[in-house]
């Protein structure tokens, strides 16, 4: 079994407030009944507040919010992990096809925990396999756990997954559900993300945090030409390449020493790696915050 500690949990920001009362609530019984979007084509975009805020006035017209116990942004724990060539984040950084990210993600109000692989079929849909978990277990793989994920590969590849997987990489957000009144389409809203990752070896950490007037959107459709797609078009949005929150948490934390691949989300966010060369391309005013980068005790 593989162990880690999970960054403490983000404060609920001000989006709760002005992004989601304008919209119409849906229960998580009713969110359950519309089709899961477990096989499906994300779009991932980088948004300012003004631009979001302008967004939504559409958006409330065409999707309701998720709403839980009178909430409606929620905390989400999440432990990724890879194996000691960190493959999985070498894939994704060279565009490989078929590539899997390995985690475990708690929903930390609801206390339920899951094990997700997801995975790239043919058509570049993304697949998701989830495993129900134990709260208590997060930030490891149990027998049963590492036996959910390669069956997950097994059966979508045709091979062998034979990976010995580590966690590399916690974070911790606060995430806004959005699901379309017709149809199954699906948007998420994160914000005030917290990376916790290890770099490098002897113990060294990094900790870096989003700002809370940066938002993380990702539309989930199934051709990937969803009606959210369509509104932040009009809005002058455009997808942002290699936005994956794992893959930035990498580059951030200084896990990884190659990461052109995700350098337009990373000026986006607003900042690159204070270990770049080119951190002059960066905008002056940073929403990102670096909370420690040092030698951990």
């Amino acid at each position: 079994m593989t162990t880690h500690t999970h960054p403490r949990s983000v404060a609920a920001g001000p989006a709760d407030n002005w992004l989601t009362q304008q919209f119409a609530p849906i229960s998580l019984k009713a969110l359950n009944a519309k089709a899961a979007m477990l096989e499906r084509l994300d779009n991932k975009y980088v948004v300012r507040a003004p631009v979001l805020a302008a967004a939504a006035h559409e958006l409330s017209e065409l999707f309701d919010v998720l709403e839980i116990d009178g909430q409606r942004s929620f905390t989400y724990d999440t432990c990724y992990f890879d194996d000691a060539d960190l493959r999985s984040y070498h894939d994704h950084h060279q565009g490989r096809r078929q590539r899997v990210k390995v985690r475990v993600r708690k929903y930390v109000e609801a206390a339920l925990c899951f094990v997700e692989v997801k995975l790239k079929d043919k058509r570049g849909s993304t697949v998701k396999k989830r495993m129900p978990y134990d709260p208590a277990l997060f930030g490891t793989l149990d027998a049963q756990a590492l036996a959910h994920v390669e069956q997950s590969h097994q059966a979508l590849y045709g091979r062998p997954f034979g990976k010995r997987l580590t966690p590399v990489l916690s974070m911790s957000y606060r995430r806004i559900t959005l699901v379309a009144r017709e149809g199954g389409e699906r948007m998420t809203i994160d914000t005030g993300i917290h990376f916790n990752g290890s770099v490098g070896g002897g113990g060294r950490s990094a900790q870096r945090r989003t700002g809370d007037e940066v938002f993380i959107v990702e539309t989930k459709s199934a051709h990937g030409r969803g009606i959210a797609d369509a509104v932040l078009r009009r809005h002058h949005q455009h997808p942002t390449n290699g936005c994956s929150k794992y893959c930035v948490g990498m580059s951030l934390t200084g896990a990884v020493d190659h990461f052109n691949r995700f350098r337009p989300a990373l000026r986006k966010l607003g900042a690159l790696p204070d270990f770049d060369s080119d951190v002059s391309a960066a905008p002056s005013s940073t929403p990102l915050l670096e909370l420690s980068h040092g030698l951990s005790n």
